[in-house]
C-alpha cells in the first residue's frame, strides 16, 4: 500500500549505511519511489518475477505483478 515508498526510501537509507535489504513487493514502475530510489540506482538489483504470485492455498494469483529488490550496502556492483 501506501507505505511502500518509506519502506523503499529506508532501504535505500540503510544501503548507504553499508546494509544489504531485499525486498519482494508490487512492481510499480510508475511511481515516484521507483524512479528516486531505484531505477539506475548503482547499488539496486531489480529482478522481475514471471507471472503472478499466488501465496500458500490461495485460490487465486496476486493482481499485480512482483519484483525483488537487492539494495546492496557495499557499492561493489550487482553479482
Amino acid at each position: 500500500g501506501r507505505a511502500i515508498s518509506w519502506w523503499v526510501r529506508k532501504a535505500s537509507e540503510e544501503a548507504s549505511k553499508g546494509n544489504t535489504t531485499v525486498m519482494l513487493i508490487p512492481s510499480r514502475t510508475d511511481t515516484h519511489w521507483f524512479h528516486d530510489y531505484v531505477y539506475q540506482k548503482p547499488n539496486v538489483e531489480i529482478r522481475f518475477v514471471k507471472g503472478r504470485l499466488k501465496f500458500g492455498g490461495a485460490k487465486n494469483n496476486a493482481p499485480f505483478p512482483s519484483m525483488i529488490l537487492i539494495f546492496r550496502g557495499d557499492e561493489s556492483g550487482i553479482v
